[in-house]
């Protein structure tokens, strides 16, 4: 079952984390809030290294059917 990953936007809290950690797949936007911009530009590791890093826990994976 394939995986993909969301970021809940009401938990952000605009730190940068997730782009410190993945550049290339997030980015914050005009609001400070965290936005995936290339969900193909980086591993599932590095995704988890985001996730990881983010003090709000705001980005999550979700299964796909």
């Amino acid at each position: 079952m394939a995986r993909k990953f969301y970021v809940d936007e009401e938990e952000c809290i605009g730190c940068g984390a997730c782009v410190d950690s993945a550049p290339d797949v997030f980015s914050l936007n005009e609001d400070n809030i965290a936005e995936i911009i290339n969900a193909a530009g980086g591993s599932a590791e590095e995704i988890q290294d985001a996730m990881d890093a983010c003090p709000s826990e705001c980005i999550h994976w979700e299964d796909e059917d």
